[in-house]
């Protein structure tokens, strides 16, 4: 099927834009963006993905105004609208890598916003993510980060909330992940039940850097990392980290772990000191392991679907939801303050954590915070 991309000279495989260069049903193409006030009283998500081999494009939009949650999820049939946008949710590249406007249209949902994403610092390509089971690609996909602001105003339904000047962040990934649009098939007997594993993914900005860490490992094994510090300075050199050191503070002793505070210590030169600010956006508002079905990102909902709920997250691990129960779901994103220190002294600014540890903390490599 041709479309408006293909009147283009960007083609990379012998077909038309409406198709990618694997069939594998996973296949995935998403933005992400995520700003936060700086103080700890609101924060705000906006993601639209799309699933060229699953015929779906999906979205979702997260609020938080106090101590409230607002969410609304969409999703829709592809073909034939290659446009990013999904029911009330629209994405508009105006200045690629430099800015982008996240668009939601009210309607029973319960949520308005027009906001612009303005890039302070290039992008950061990480290492490729690449990994096998029994013969077969488990994943294989890249992803860029970009530190920026974010201007505009959200109504989550008690009038207009001005946005000026927040700090924010985004991504851009593409590829193939596991359980994106079906679940796993089964290739082997079961294998044993994993020990635990981490993944902490820190996007931060200070008065002199911004950049990513990010730590991935199974318990006991080696880590995956991905550390890009750039100074603010023009014409000043970055550094890449190979090695980082991770220590941490939790809320409480419940599981999944909520962290209070932590430090990243990257090659034993920079430590970056983290604390959490405000509440944590609870991420299967926004779709990821979540929407009403529970079957996450990328699945077929029919031509139109959209959801909504506003859930409670004024606990720092529990949520509570619409019908009166209360969960704790592990993936979490927090704003967080931040301090860098390092050799050419220390800086303070802003940052956006993920941190999912599960298992033995001295088998995931982290230390109890001094």
């Amino acid at each position: 099927m041709i479309t408006p991309l293909d009147d283009s000279p960007w083609h990379q495989i012998a077909t038309t834009f409406d198709h990618v260069g694997t069939s594998d049903p996973r296949f995935f193409d998403r933005l992400w963006f995520a700003a936060s006030d700086r103080v700890g009283n609101s924060a705000l998500q906006f993601t639209i993905g799309v699933y060229q081999n699953m015929n779906v494009i999906d979205g979702g939009c997260v609020i938080i105004a106090g101590n409230r949650q607002h969410n609304v999820r969409a999703s829709r049939e592809l073909r034939p609208r290659y446009e990013t946008a999904c029911a009330p949710l629209r994405l508009e590249v105006v200045e690629p890598l430099r800015h982008h406007r996240l668009l939601v249209a009210p309607g029973d949902h319960g949520i308005e916003a027009a906001l612009e994403w303005r890039a302070e610092l290039g992008p950061e390509e990480e290492p490729q993510h690449f990994a096998r089971r029994d013969g077969r690609v488990l994943e294989d996909y890249c992803r860029m980060d970009q530190i920026g602001t974010c201007s505009g105003w959200f109504d989550v339904g008690d009038g207009r909330t001005t946005v000026d000047d927040w700090w924010a962040c985004r991504d851009h990934s593409w590829g193939v992940r596991e359980r994106v649009g079906i679940a796993e098939p089964v290739t082997s007997a079961t294998p044993p039940t994993p020990a635990g594993s981490l993944f902490a993914f820190l996007f931060y900005s200070t008065d002199a850097y911004g950049g990513h860490v990010q730590v991935a490992r199974r318990a006991g094994g080696a880590p995956a990392v991905s550390a890009r510090m750039t100074p603010r300075r023009p014409g000043a050199e970055g550094r890449v980290g190979h090695h980082v050191g991770i220590a941490a503070d939790f809320v409480d002793e419940g599981q999944p772990r909520r962290i209070r505070s932590g430090s990243f210590t990257v090659d034993d030169e920079v430590r970056i000191d983290v604390r959490a600010i405000g509440p944590a956006v609870a991420m299967p508002g926004l779709g990821y392991g979540g929407y009403n079905d529970g079957l996450g990102l990328g699945v077929w909902r029919g031509t139109a679907h959209v959801e909504s709920d506003v859930w409670d997250v004024s606990h720092p691990a529990e949520v509570g939801y619409p019908d009166g129960t209360r969960g704790r779901p592990p993936h979490r994103i927090q704003p967080v303050a931040v301090a860098q220190h390092g050799p050419d002294g220390t800086s303070e600014g802003t940052g956006s954590l993920t941190f999912i540890a599960e298992g033995p903390l001295d088998a995931l490599g982290i230390a109890p915070l001094a």
